[in-house]
């Protein structure tokens, strides 16, 4: 095992220029090799490009080299970033989108769940399998930091099926509580928090200051505030129903309950101001900006960087230097971290960090409204995996059958149609799925 960092998915170069960007201003990765893979050629030399820029503008002592072949790329590395799309925007996220509107069922996001969620799964699954099979070949002491979603789905196949060992990072944890304190108009020095759940669907359980709860306070502004249109009136609805706060944004709550895009309701996308089709908008001006902010990033001499708050550079930092560092990790419900959830579930909680690896915390018992919010997200995730393990078509059907806002939306025989025409549609960004009895 060699000073080697290696990135796959390295073609997505704003998001390689913080990850690797923060990797060049910590002093104990100063050394290593960045290997950078990508299937897409052209945008892995931008990448290349870009980070050599970074490299000399910061003074960093790491080499850049990109890498036509993956399994040369992870050779002897000691981390392992992946930040893959399995599909792109064109064809599968259009796909992901477009069919499920002709049954009437809409979607913001699609990433993690519902039926965009259970697709993007099962093209990413098999390849995630692959990767596994090249790290456990050629740098089997290798940490995988993973970012890809859908997080839950992904890290419970690498967990349970490989012997990688991994862990999923997600964004939204960490800077959850600063964004509803400023949403709030709360200050957030001195405070404290307690976060668990499954990812993009973990509970700000605790939240205090010098022992005091804020969240009496926090729920009065709130109240408030949904008086008046705003970004996060989905959280904070489920904050009033359910009690607790929700780690990720309100346009992907809207479709992890049944509660928020009914086609019997349109009212409710007005009323919680839903962003529908919110990532497909997002994936065409990213490409459109691309093209423009290409030239300043690609080829600038003088590009700059601070240290973002992306988990990856603290984890490498806290491994090599044996200085501890916490974080919250997707991580395998193993031994009951969270009590009251499935031990296959892949759960989100607070994890330690030092040079003998990744230590996630003991949780217990969540509040029971929020475990079982948690376990209707859980269901169709134990199903799409099962499916992409066995081959089975029918755990395709039941992972949809058991998806909330699918389930709320669509009559059995019609998610079986919209299951065939996706699966049909994706073609060979699938593997094959079977018809077969389901064991009892």
């Amino acid at each position: 095992m060699t000073k080697k960092i290696t990135f796959l998915g390295a073609g997505s170069a704003v998001f390689a220029k913080n990850v690797l960007g923060d990797c060049m201003l910590t002093p104990s990765v100063q050394g290593f090799e960045f290997a950078l893979y990508d299937i897409d050629t052209q945008r892995l030399k931008d990448s290349e490009n870009m980070l050599n820029n970074l490299r000399v503008s910061l003074g960093a002592d790491v080499v850049i080299k990109a890498y036509s072949n993956r399994k040369e790329a992870l050779r002897g590395a000691k981390y392992v970033v992946n930040a893959i799309q399995v599909g792109g925007y064109e064809p599968s996220t259009v796909i992901d989108f477009e069919i499920p509107k002709k049954y009437g069922l809409r979607q913001t996001i699609g990433d993690t769940i519902g039926i965009g969620g259970i697709f993007r799964a099962l093209r990413t699954i098999p390849v995630m399998l692959d990767f596994a099979k090249d790290i456990e070949e050629v740098c089997p002491d290798a940490w995988f930091l993973n970012y890809t979603n859908p997080m839950a789905s992904l890290m419970g196949a690498m967990l349970r099926y490989t012997n990688v060992k991994t862990v999923g990072l997600c964004h939204s944890v960490q800077v959850a509580v600063p964004g509803l304190f400023k949403s709030l108009d709360l200050d957030t020095e001195g405070v404290q928090w307690k976060i668990a759940g499954i990812n993009h669907l973990a509970w700000l359980l605790e939240v205090t200051k010098d022992g005091v709860d804020l969240y009496p306070e926090i729920k009065r502004r709130a109240a408030i505030k949904q008086q008046e249109k705003h970004h996060d009136m989905v959280r904070f609805e489920l904050m009033n129903r359910f009690g607790y706060y929700v780690t990720e944004s309100s346009e992907h709550n809207a479709e992890y309950h049944p509660y928020f895009i009914k086609k019997n309701y349109p009212e409710l996308i007005d009323r919680f101001n839903i962003p529908l089709d919110e990532y497909p908008r997002r994936c065409v001006n990213k490409i459109k900006n691309w093209e423009s902010m290409r030239e300043d990033i690609v080829n600038n001499k003088n590009l700059t960087h601070e240290r973002s708050h992306e988990y990856a550079s603290y984890i490498i930092e806290a491994m090599e230097t044996d200085t501890p560092f916490r974080l919250h990790g997707n991580v395998l419900n193993k031994g009951g971290l969270i009590s009251n959830l499935p031990t296959k579930a892949v759960v989100e909680v607070p994890c330690l960090v030092d040079r003998s690896g990744i230590t996630p915390c003991y949780i217990g018992d969540l509040p029971e409204q929020l475990a079982a919010l948690n376990r209707t997200n859980i269901n169709p995730q134990l199903l799409t995996i099962e499916a992409a393990i066995t081959g089975n078509r029918e755990h395709i059907y039941q992972a949809a059958m058991l998806d909330p806002h699918t389930a709320a939306e669509l009559s059995i025989d019609d998610i079986v149609s919209l299951c065939d025409e996706l699966i049909e549609a994706h073609g060979d960004m699938l593997p094959t799925f079977e018809k077969q009895n389901v064991q009892v």
